[in-house]
């Protein structure tokens, strides 16, 4: 039932084992940025985490407290409600063997409390390829249980491909899609967007919006370097005036790309252990990416500037700890700055 090509599912599992540095490495740019010298004197703050689920986690996580004090800086947190929200799966096998996600609403609204994030700031896109693990009846239990949280959701069928939140003085439309599925087309397509193709759009998704933003359900897993496919897209977004892109699926930390004026973060890891508890290092390293969008009236919806922050989530007997990189210590430091090192080719972090 899933539109997962031979050659993916056959290289899932090597991949999860040994996240792969393979690729075209060619043409990124620096995990962080100032593109606005002065920078302007209004602004407004967006912070995009990964993917969030409950898999490897059935207690909330711990956060440090410079992570909470950075979300909590934000304007907006945009993130992937990456498994179901229910309190009784109806998947019950696959749910035990981690194939199928699912959490509890009071472990989401812990874990968001953990990390410093408030709801009335938060998205939570559903374009995502598990969404409907738990059945029709699972998904529209998230929609109840987001509305219910106060959570806003972007990324469903019935929302249109492009869903236009006021956040401050900006208004920006945020096109959430996943070109992944693990249920069928029609109930799939159905509830979740699916509206990859910025061609496809009406030419009036952007009509008052300051920012065009996309949050992508693409690329294949535990790949740090994007397919050629994936960055094609990104150039195709971007040339339909999408000016930034913050990406989800592929589990590990993706680089940057400009493209014109366009920002695009290919991939920004986990949030929270969206895979088995015993994940591979490679794949426990997120980031959060933070971007200002000037609100000043002649640079109004430009990008004033970007920065990935990078950490680790560290398994602590049932549940994670979310560190920065910087205040890692001995191995496990030193093999982290060498993965980025790799990815982000900058000899600095």
């Amino acid at each position: 039932m899933s539109n997962y090509p031979l050659s993916y599912k056959l290289s899932w599992l090597p991949c999860f084992l040994k996240p792969s540095l393979g690729g075209d490495s060619s043409g990124f740019a620096a995990p962080a940025a100032v593109l606005m010298d002065p920078p302007p004197a209004r602004a407004v703050r967006l912070a995009f985490v990964g993917d969030i689920s409950a898999v490897a986690n059935r207690i909330p996580p711990e956060c440090d407290s410079a992570i909470a004090a950075l979300l909590a800086s934000a304007d907006l947190v945009v993130g992937n409600c990456e498994s179901p929200i229910v309190e009784r799966p109806s998947a019950v096998l696959g749910t035990r063997l981690g194939t199928h996600h699912a959490m509890r609403e009071r472990f989401l609204a812990d874990a968001l409390a953990a990390a410093g994030i408030a709801r009335d700031k938060l998205v939570l896109s559903l374009a995502n390829n598990h969404v409907l693990d738990q059945g029709v009846a699972g998904f529209d239990e998230t929609v109840s249980a987001l509305a219910r949280l106060g959570i806003r959701s972007i990324g469903t069928a019935a929302g249109g491909p492009v869903q236009h939140l006021v956040i401050g003085p900006l208004t920006i439309g945020f096109a959430a899609f996943t070109l992944w599925r693990n249920a069928g087309e029609a109930v799939f397509g159905e509830r979740v967007s699916m509206s990859g193709d910025p061609a496809q759009w009406s030419s009036e998704v952007g009509a008052g919006v300051d920012l065009l933003c996309a949050v992508p359900h693409w690329d294949w897993e535990f790949r740090h370097f994007p397919r050629p496919v994936t960055r094609a897209l990104a150039r195709q977004l971007a040339g339909h005036g999408v000016r930034l892109i913050a990406g989800h699926h592929a589990h590990v930390v993706q680089p940057v790309e400009r493209i014109g004026d366009s920002l695009v973060a290919y991939g920004l890891g986990d949030f929270l252990g969206t895979a088995l508890a015993r994940q591979p290092w490679p794949g426990r390293i997120g980031s959060v990416l933070v971007v200002d969008i000037s609100a000043d009236a002649a640079t109004r919806g430009t990008i004033a500037a970007y920065r990935m922050h990078f950490f680790m989530r560290l398994a602590a007997g049932g549940h994670e700890r979310l560190v920065p990189v910087e205040a890692l210590q001995g191995v496990v430091k030193r093999r982290v700055a060498a993965r980025l090192d790799a990815i982000f080719q900058t000899g600095q972090i």
